[in-house]
C-alpha cells in the first residue's frame, strides 16, 4: 500500500515512537483552539452515550443493568455517599452508613470519588438515579472525546481519523461491556490525556516543570477515579517507553535527563496529592492486604474470545457466552477487526512508527491478557498462561484481573484505526491510479467496526423503595447513633432491593450488611462480612420460603445481632417471600406491626 503516512507531534516529542515533521509548536498550536468540526464529533459522541443508556432512561427511577444489577446499585450507593459526604461535611474515604457499625474503607473499595463528589449537586438535586444514568453515558462521550482531542492535536492529520480512533476508544466492545454496571470502567477520559503528556515530556520547545506538573495533576485526579485502569495505562507507557529505548537507544539518552526530571515532577505532585489517601486505602481502618486466594488470577481472556462479536454490539449475540463468556468481555473485537488490524500492521509497519508501537502494546498485552492458562473456547487447554508464573500475593497487581489486560489492546487498536485512516489521505503527490485506495481502505475500515457500533444496554425493572423509607417514615423510629435493618439484610448477592433503601434516601440512616470488600479475622479481602446467625435465617427462608425450626438459642442470637447492628428497627417491605419472612421475624421477635406499606418490629426495648 504506497500511501503516505504524517505523524506530528508526539511522533517529535517522542522521536522514534512517532516520528513526523510537524512540531508542537507548529501545527500543533494552529489546530489548538476547537473548530465547528470538533464541536460535531463531540456532540456525536455524546449522542451515542445518551443512545447506550436509552433503556434506563425508558424509566430512570426504577431500572437497573439486567447484566450486573447489584453493581448498578452499588454506584448509585456510592453517588448518594458523594452527595452524603458533601450536605454533612464527613470524610468520604470512610462510612458507616454501611456494614454498620464497623463500616467501609471507600479507598479500599470502588469507590469513584473524583467524580461522586464534584457531582454531590446534581445528586441532592435529581437523584442517584438520575445521576448515575447521565454520568455513565457522558463518561463514555468524554472517553472518545479525550481520544479525539489527543489524536487530532499530536498524531493524525484527519479529523475524520481521530472521530473513527476516538470513537473505538471510548465506546470499544470492552469498555460497553463494562458499562453494565461498572461505570468506573467506562470512566478513562483521563487517561488519553495522561499517555499524551507522558509521551510529550521533555520534548522540543515543553517546559518539563509545566509537563511534569499537568501530569501529576492528572494522575492524582485518576487515583480517585480508577487506580486499576491508572495501573494498567502505566504498565502501557512503560512499555512504550522501553521500546523507544531500544530502537533509538543514543536518542532516549538525549532525553532521558529532561523525561526523568519531568516524571519526577508529576511523581512528587500526585505523592503530594494522594499519600495520605493512599495510606488511608491500606491502613486505615477496614483495609486489608489483597484478596482470600487470590481470586481473579484465574480470570484470563478466551482467545475465541478476540474474535468473537461482543454481546451488547449489533453483530453481537447472547448465545455465545454459554461458551466463551465466562470471563468478562474486554475484547470481543470480532474476526473483520482483527484481519484489518494484522493487515494494518503488515502495511504501516515501515512507514509508521507509531504503528510498530502500536503493534508491540498489542502483542505484549495480548499475551498478558491470557491468565495461569490458556483458555480456548471456552475450555482450559491444561497449557500455562504467563499468569502461571506470577505470585497470587505480589504487590499492586495481586488484585488485577488478567483479562482486564486487554482493555490496553483496546486502546491500542483505536490508535491504529485512527492511523490506517490517516495514512490513506492521499498526498499533493498521488497519482490518480492510486486514489482508489483511500475508497476501499475506508470502506475496509467501516465494514470492521461497524458491527462493534454498540447498541442499548439492557436493563431490567427494579421495585422501588416502600413509601414508608421515601416518605421518611422511618425518622421516628431511628435515632442518630442506630440503624435501621432492612430484610433480607443485604449482603452481596442478597439484598439488592434492600441495598437501594439506603441509596435513594442519600444515606440518611445507616444499614448494616452491604456491598463491599472489607478484612477478614486475617486481614485479607473479602467480599462482604460473615453472615451473621439472623442474616443465615433470612436468606434460608428466602431460598427456601419456609421458616426453620427455631429455637430460644435462635431468639438470643438474634438479640445479640441486632445490639451488635445497634439497630432500633427492623423493617420488611413488599417482597416474594414476605409471609415467610413476616414469620420468621415474628417467632424471632414476637409480632410485628403494620405502619405504612412496611411490617415493622420496633426493637429499641430489646438492644441496650
Amino acid at each position: 500500500m504506497a500511501v503516505p503516512v504524517v505523524e506530528p507531534s508526539l511522533n517529535t516529542a517522542t522521536e522514534s515512537v512517532v516520528d513526523g515533521p510537524v512540531d508542537d509548536g507548529g501545527a500543533g498550536r494552529r489546530h489548538r483552539r476547537p473548530t465547528r468540526v470538533d464541536v460535531l464529533a463531540i456532540g456525536a459522541y455524546a449522542l451515542l452515550g445518551v443512545f447506550v443508556c436509552l433503556n434506563y432512561w425508558v424509566d430512570v427511577q426504577h431500572r437497573v443493568s439486567s447484566h450486573l444489577p447489584t453493581d448498578h446499585s452499588w454506584f448509585e450507593w456510592l453517588f448518594a455517599h458523594g452527595a452524603h459526604s458533601v450536605r454533612h461535611l464527613e470524610n468520604p474515604l470512610f462510612s458507616t452508613r454501611q456494614n454498620a457499625p464497623d463500616g467501609v474503607n471507600m479507598m479500599a473499595n470502588t469507590s469513584l470519588l473524583g467524580v461522586t463528589l464534584p457531582l454531590a449537586p446534581l445528586t441532592l438535586l435529581l437523584g442517584p438515579q438520575v445521576t448515575y444514568a447521565l454520568y455513565l453515558g457522558g463518561a463514555l462521550a468524554a472517553t472518545a472525546g479525550t481520544a479525539y482531542w489527543v489524536l487530532s492535536r499530536h498524531l493524525v492529520r484527519s479529523r475524520a481519523a481521530a472521530f473513527v480512533g476516538g470513537a473505538f476508544v471510548g465506546f470499544a466492545p470492552g469498555v460497553v461491556h463494562h458499562a453494565n454496571g461498572q461505570p468506573n470502567f467506562a470512566s478513562n477520559f483521563l487517561l488519553p490525556l495522561i499517555v499524551a503528556r507522558v509521551l510529550l515530556l521533555g520534548g522540543p520547545g515543553r517546559s518539563w516543570r509545566r509537563d511534569g506538573v499537568v501530569l501529576g495533576l492528572l494522575v492524582a485526579y485518576q487515583v480517585f477515579v480508577n487506580e486499576e485502569m491508572l495501573l494498567l495505562t502505566a504498565l502501557a507507557c512503560l512499555v512504550v517507553v522501553l521500546t523507544y529505548l531500544l530502537a533509538r537507544p543514543r536518542a532516549a539518552r538525549a532525553r532521558a535527563g529532561v523525561f526523568v526530571a519531568g516524571l519526577g515532577v508529576g511523581g512528587a505532585v500526585a505523592l503530594l496529592l494522594t499519600a495520605y489517601p493512599v495510606w488511608f486505602q491500606f491502613n486505615g481502618p477496614q483495609s486489608y492486604r489483597g484478596l482470600q486466594g487470590g481470586v481473579f488470577h484465574s480470570w484470563g481472556e478466551d482467545l475465541m474470545a478476540f474474535v468473537t462479536f461482543a454481546r451488547d454490539t449489533w453483530a453481537g449475540d447472547e448465545a455465545v457466552e454459554r461458551t466463551i463468556g465466562l470471563t468478562e468481555q474486554n475484547t470481543w473485537f470480532g474476526w473483520p477487526l482483527v484481519l484489518l488490524a494484522l493487515a494494518a500492521l503488515v502495511l504501516l509497519w515501515r512507514r509508521s512508527p507509531a504503528a510498530r508501537v502500536v503493534a508491540v502494546l498489542v502483542l505484549v498485552f495480548t499475551v498478558a491478557s491470557i491468565g495461569p492458562q490458556v483458555r480456548f473456547d471456552g475450555k482450559l487447554t491444561g497449557v500455562d498462561g504467563p499468569w502461571a508464573y506470577v505470585p497470587d500475593d505480589l504487590p499492586l497487581v495481586e488484585m488485577m484481573m488478567p483479562t482486564r489486560l486487554a482493555l490496553v489492546v483496546a486502546g491500542a487498536l483505536g490508535v491504529l484505526l485512527a492511523l490506517a485512516w490517516d495514512a490513506l489521505t492521499p498526498a499533493p503527490d498521488v497519482t490518480g491510479r492510486r486514489r482508489w485506495l483511500r475508497p476501499v481502505g475506508h470502506a475496509a475500515i467501516a465494514l470492521a467496526v461497524l458491527p462493534l457500533v454498540p447498541r442499548p444496554l439492557p436493563a431490567q425493572p427494579v421495585d422501588p423503595p416502600p413509601h414508608f423509607i421515601t416518605s421518611g417514615g422511618w425518622r421516628p423510629y431511628v435515632p442518630a447513633g442506630r440503624t435501621l435493618v432492612p430484610v433480607p439484610v443485604p449482603n452481596n448477592g442478597h439484598g439488592l432491593a434492600t441495598l437501594r433503601w439506603s441509596a435513594l434516601t442519600l444515606h440518611e440512616f445507616p444499614v448494616p450488611g452491604g456491598y463491599f470488600i472489607g478484612p477478614n479475622s486475617d486481614g485479607e479481602g473479602v467480599f462482604g462480612t460473615p453472615n451473621r446467625p439472623t442474616t443465615k435465617l433470612i436468606y434460608a427462608t428466602v431460598d427456601t420460603g419456609r421458616v426453620p425450626a427455631l429455637t430460644e438459642a435462635d431468639r438470643r442470637r438474634a438479640v445479640e445481632d441486632l445490639t451488635f447492628w445497634r439497630a432500633s428497627v427492623v423493617v420488611l417491605g413488599a417482597h416474594p417471600r414476605e409471609v415467610a419472612l413476616r414469620e420468621l421475624l415474628t417467632g424471632l421477635l414476637g409480632p410485628g406491626r403494620r405502619v405504612d406499606d412496611v411490617w415493622l418490629w420496633d426493637v429499641r426495648p430489646l438492644v441496650p
